[in-house]
């Protein structure tokens, strides 16, 4: 039945049928998706629950403001939503307060400067290059834009962060907000010290644990919420579900992190989005997330394990010589190779990875030697610790080669391992 006074031709008319040219491009991804082994860090698959929902009806709606205090009526149902997204982000992660509104990761970290800073503030995070993330810091950014943005480095000799530097740099500049947390980076923090320097210098203490959060909620990973005033996540990463960010903070703060959130830093939020969060919040409390999480490790140690004994034959180092996370470095440099050039070459092979910037590295974008690797969204397709070795074994071969695969063996290798681990059976 057509919709009461609306045109058929618009409002019942699938995708297909009435946009064709967009309809064939995500198809296109969707086979890419499916014939790929995704090793991009920051990337997973969303459980179906979570594409119908952040596909919905919802999206037409607005919802500026809070749960019981909207800027228009009739949000009942959103109020629910959000009221169901925030209390399971509250039970997941043992926080005071949760906001789920943050349109990302860095809109996040926007809203927590803005709660906690004034302009021209200082604020202390982590070296892009080094493993932080831009957002804390860059001169490029709203950090760097609106504070006096400073930055600490991991040492020269273990690719560790410099725990001195940065209690050296808090004493001296006696930063507003200290960042802890990375976007490529391999190890643990230590949280409690940072904590220890936070408190020493008067500064609030806010955790990114974008990357890691899955890791967290899973508790496969040491926990910062106890040590932080604050943390920012993506809740697209390894917690696997929706497109957006989310804030957690101690209650002392919560009506600020709430009105630097809306009207501080954004508009409406994406109900849509909000029911997405909710929905993955309560899959990520399951014992099949964590199980998710488990062979997520085990994979990202597995790879780091075969590459390592693989060093002498590929002239690839894997940076601090393993993982504690989901993820692991490369550098190409022992082997004077690009990182992009090699990358282009692994990506005709059917491997998906991100070249990156690292530490004390003299070349520069786009001609870094780093590589990151990921083992998110394989573990989400299914693979185990015998497919990552395969993996693995099919990266180190092709390493060796500076990403070449003359035969095709490699690709044939890859094609094998997709078809083994289908993405979607659902989608036509």
């Amino acid at each position: 039945m057509a919709l009461s006074g609306a045109d058929p031709s618009l409002f019942e008319r699938v995708l297909e049928d009435l946009d064709p040219e967009v309809s064939a491009a995500i198809d296109g991804e969707l086979a890419r998706q499916r014939s790929t082994l995704d090793l991009v860090a920051s990337e997973s698959v969303p459980p179906r629950a979570v594409l119908e929902a952040q596909g919905s009806i919802l999206t037409a709606k607005y919802a500026d403001g809070y749960p019981g205090r909207r800027d228009y009526d009739t949000c009942e149902w959103i109020d629910e939503i959000e009221c169901l997204a925030i209390e399971r982000a509250k039970a997941l992660f043992g926080a005071d307060h949760a906001n789920v509104q943050p349109y990302s990761g860095s809109s996040a970290n926007a809203a927590v400067l803005h709660a906690l800073c004034e302009p021209g503030d200082v604020v202390l995070g982590f070296d892009f290059a080094h493993g932080g993330h831009p957002t804390h810091y860059a001169a490029a950014t709203f950090a760097g834009r609106n504070y006096r943005a400073l930055a600490y480095h991991v040492r020269r000799d273990n690719r560790l962060v410099d725990m001195d530097e940065v209690e050296t740099l808090a004493r001296r500049h006696r930063p507003k907000v200290l960042f802890a947390g990375w976007s490529c980076y391999s190890r643990h923090l230590e949280f409690a010290r940072f904590r220890e320097i936070a408190d020493e210098v008067g500064a609030a203490l806010v955790v990114d644990m974008a990357h890691f959060a899955g890791l967290v909620a899973a508790k496969v990973h040491p926990d910062p919420v106890p040590f932080a005033d604050a943390c920012t996540m993506t809740v697209h990463k390894t917690l696997g579900g929706a497109r957006g960010g989310a804030i957690l903070c101690r209650r002392e703060i919560a009506e600020r992190v709430d009105a630097a959130v809306y009207p501080g830093e954004q508009g409406c939020p994406l109900p849509n989005v909000t029911a997405a969060k909710a929905v993955t919040f309560r899959l990520a409390g399951t014992d099949a997330f964590r199980e998710r999480m488990e062979r997520t490790l085990q994979g990202a140690r597995t790879m780091a394990e075969v590459l390592v004994e693989a060093e002498d034959r590929t002239k690839a180092h894997v940076v601090t010589g393993g993982t504690d996370v989901h993820q692991l470095l490369v550098d190409l440099a022992p082997g004077g190779r690009e990182a992009r050039t090699t990358l282009g070459r692994l990506n005709k092979i059917g491997i998906s990875a991100n070249a990156i910037a690292l530490a004390y590295d003299p070349r520069v974008e786009p001609a870094c030697s780093g590589l990151r690797f990921g083992a998110m969204a394989l573990a989400c397709r299914g693979f185990g610790r015998e497919q990552f070795a395969q993996v693995a074994d099919i990266l180190s071969d092709a390493l060796a080669n500076g990403g070449e695969d003359p035969g095709g063996s490699l690709a044939e290798r890859v094609a094998e391992l997709t078809s083994e681990m289908p993405l979607y059976r659902h989608l036509a």
